[in-house]
C-alpha cells in the first residue's frame, strides 16, 4: 500500500468549542498535513489552531471557497475534507489509501454516526449511511476524500453559499465509484438539537429538492440561514 500524503483541509468559522476534538482525532495519523482555513472568526479558533503548530490560511467566509483555498495551499495526494465539528474514527488514514487504491474508484467518505443520545437520529444514521452507499451520495460532514489530481482536474467545489458538497459528488458519480469506509466519522449534534430532527430533516430535504428544482444557491442559503442560523 502506498504512504501517499494525506492534506486534511476544515473550514472553520467560531468553530472553538469543537476544534480542539476534531484536532485530537487527526494527531495520530501518519504523513498528513492539517490546513485550517478560517472565514473570519472572532472567537479563539485561530489561536487554538496556532497553539497546535498547523498551518492557518485566511479566506472569504463560505466554505466552498474555503475549501478551495486550502486545497490550493496543499502538497498532499490526497485531499480530505473536513467539517470542524466532525472526528475522525482511528486509522482513518490508512482506510483512505486504501479506499483511493480499489479499482474504479474515484473518492470516498465515511460513514456517519450523530453525537448525541437521541434515539431518533440512530434512524437518521441509517438512513445516510443507506443512501451514501447505495445511492454514492456521500454528503460533506461525512469527510468526503479524493486525489488531489482528481480535485484540481474537475475544478474543484463550485463557488457556491450551499450545497457545494452535494454538487461536487454529482460530477464526480460519473467517473467512478464512490468507496464508503465502514467505519463512521462523529459529528455534532447541535444541528439536530437546536431545531429538532423532523425540522432540521425536512429543511435539509427542501433544500435538495430546491437546489434540484434550479432555484438559485444563493436563495436556497438565505433560507437556509433563517431556519438554522449556523454556519
Amino acid at each position: 500500500m502506498s504512504k501517499e500524503k494525506i492534506s486534511i483541509i476544515i473550514p472553520v468559522l467560531n468553530e472553538a468549542s469543537t476544534i480542539n476534538k476534531t484536532l485530537a482525532s487527526i494527531e495520530n495519523a501518519s504523513n498528513i498535513e492539517i490546513i485550517l482555513v478560517d472565514g473570519g472568526s472572532e472567537d479563539e479558533t485561530v489561536a487554538i489552531a496556532k497553539s497546535s503548530a498547523i498551518k492557518v490560511l485566511f479566506s472569504s467566509p463560505g466554505r466552498a471557497m474555503q475549501m478551495n483555498n486550502g486545497a490550493a495551499a496543499a502538497t498532499g495526494d490526497i485531499l480530505l475534507f473536513l467539517h470542524a465539528d466532525t472526528r475522525l474514527p482511528n486509522n482513518f488514514d490508512t482506510s483512505v489509501r486504501q479506499s483511493l487504491e480499489i479499482q474504479n474508484t474515484i473518492a470516498g467518505a465515511f460513514e456517519l454516526k450523530i453525537d448525541s443520545d437521541m434515539a431518533s437520529l440512530r434512524i437518521i444514521e441509517k438512513m445516510v449511511n443507506w443512501r451514501s452507499r447505495y445511492l454514492q451520495m456521500p454528503y460533506g460532514d461525512q469527510a468526503i476524500f479524493l486525489k488531489a489530481s482528481v480535485f484540481h482536474q474537475i475544478g474543484g467545489f463550485r463557488d457556491m453559499p450551499i450545497m457545494e458538497d452535494f454538487e461536487l459528488v454529482r460530477r464526480l458519480q460519473p467517473l467512478g465509484k464512490i468507496e464508503i469506509v465502514p467505519a463512521p466519522v462523529v459529528t455534532s449534534g447541535r444541528r439536530w438539537q437546536k431545531l429538532g430532527v423532523f425540522k432540521t430533516t425536512l429543511i435539509n430535504q427542501l433544500i435538495i429538492l430546491g437546489y434540484l428544482l434550479g432555484i438559485p444557491p444563493a436563495q436556497l442559503a438565505r433560507w437556509y440561514r433563517i431556519k438554522q442560523k449556523t454556519y
